[in-house]
């Protein structure tokens, strides 16, 4: 007869594993254990933040992470869901969110997308990161309610809540122009500039990228634009490194019109870009209203002195109409022949300039000499549609060339031969 304590230490271990069989996290667990059956419920129907584990049960570091995240849960528990994701068992859910290592935490409910979690892998962390974040979503919903009350708790504040998680990839890393606050929320100018941050923002919509950081919240940030009062506004343009201070007034009317004369001088000045392949010929023209395309000298011809002299005119008018949709490129003669061909340019006449529509697959040539003032009135006229524009006269195919090394040309010297040689008798051998 088997002995009782042996018969519930069998129990004991057959309930241990079915719960593994399940995962890391028991029945009991707080944490909200997730299937493709639930998770749009609970995650992505969600009211507020949600911190999800894509884990595989046989991963060391996940197993390491797991009393953490259980204890994370408990504490959090009614304030934040923390749920976790069996990878293993569920991989095109977790494909989905492009989950290539384990444990990969993403954090739901503080934007359009679910953003990575860095910060450390113990439970203080765990707790305080998500606070914040519940912090940041409040801010946010208060900031974007509407006077009278009508809008929904779920409306996205027009004005960006930004952290430290987010701020290089919403600001830094952005073409956008940025109008940053730096407030405290027990600052008392900074409440007063509430209202009018907040109506500037909305006639900005779709113009200038506006936010703003709780300095009590992310000191770092705090420390690292050297702010020392409250509120500070910083504008990040075209050099996202070297933000300038907003000193004008504290009215929605004037944050307005410093935006919007802001972004005359924020635009990035198009490149001019050498042609060496039919991707770039593609990716710069298709995505064009016109695309100009300069066809410059051989090296030989103008010595890199001479290509360069062409190539500042070709910045010059990028600059002076940097605002239009145009693409600007350059391909030096006899390096595209089929391009030539295409546009009716070839073995005669460098610089030569073309406006392409390739949409419409049309073109129109520059009549006279490659000068500023000649190139700037040609641009001018093609953006009005253009006078004596001709299709392309065959398919373009670019084939692959070497970039310009911005060296001057070297000449090839051949074998020197003597006249007697080339006239002499092949009977006198």
């Amino acid at each position: 007869m088997r002995a009782p304590g042996v018969h519930c230490f069998t129990i004991f271990l057959f309930l241990q594993c079915c719960i593994l069989a399940h995962g890391l996290y028991g029945p009991s667990s707080d944490v909200v254990l997730l299937s493709p059956s639930n998770f749009k419920s609970k995650v992505l129907g969600a009211d507020g933040v949600v911190l999800v584990e894509f884990f595989a049960p046989w991963c060391g570091h996940c197993k390491n992470l797991a009393p953490a995240w259980e204890k994370a849960a408990t504490v959090l528990k009614g304030i934040v869901t923390v749920a976790a994701l069996d990878a293993d068992a569920h991989q095109s859910l977790a494909q989905e969110y492009g989950i290539k290592g384990f444990p990969t935490i993403k954090v739901f409910g503080i934007g359009k997308s679910p953003v990575d979690y860095q910060g450390p892998r113990e439970v203080k962390g765990i707790v305080d990161y998500a606070l914040q974040q519940v912090k940041n979503v409040a801010q946010a919903r208060l900031l974007g309610k509407s006077n009278g009350g009508g809008k929904k708790n779920e409306e996205k504040a027009l004005s960006v809540e930004l952290t430290s998680q987010n701020f290089d990839e919403l600001v830094l890393q952005s073409t956008d122009l940025w109008l940053v606050e730096f407030y405290a929320p027990w600052c008392g100018h900074c409440k007063k500039l509430a209202p009018e941050w907040k109506a500037a923002a909305k006639n900005l919509k779709g113009k200038v990228k506006m936010g703003q950081v709780d300095c009590d919240a992310e000191k770092g940030l705090m420390s690292k634009y050297d702010v020392r009062g409250f509120p500070t506004i910083l504008v990040f343009g075209i050099d996202k490194s070297n933000p300038s201070p907003y000193e004008g007034g504290r009215v929605a009317s004037d944050i307005e019109s410093f935006a919007l004369r802001q972004l005359e001088y924020n635009v990035a000045v198009p490149e001019v870009l050498e042609i060496t392949g039919q991707d770039v010929l593609d990716k710069k023209c298709s995505s064009a209203a016109i695309c100009f395309i300069t066809f410059l000298p051989d090296i030989l011809d103008s010595a890199a002195a001479g290509r360069n002299k062409y190539l500042e005119t070709l910045l010059a008018v990028a600059e002076k109409f940097k605002r239009n949709a145009y693409s600007y490129l350059w391909v030096a003669a006899g390096k595209q022949p089929g391009l030539e061909k295409a546009v009716g340019v070839g073995g005669y006449g460098y610089p030569a300039l073309v406006a392409v529509n390739t949409k419409k697959g049309l073109y129109n040539s520059l009549r006279g000499a490659f000068e500023l003032d000649a190139v700037v009135n040609f641009v001018k006229e093609a953006g009005r549609g253009g006078k004596g524009n001709v299709p392309l006269l065959t398919e373009v195919v670019l084939k692959d060339t070497e970039p310009w090394d911005g060296k001057d040309g070297v000449l090839i010297e051949e074998d020197e031969f003597s006249l007697d040689e080339l006239m002499s008798d092949d009977s006198d051998l």
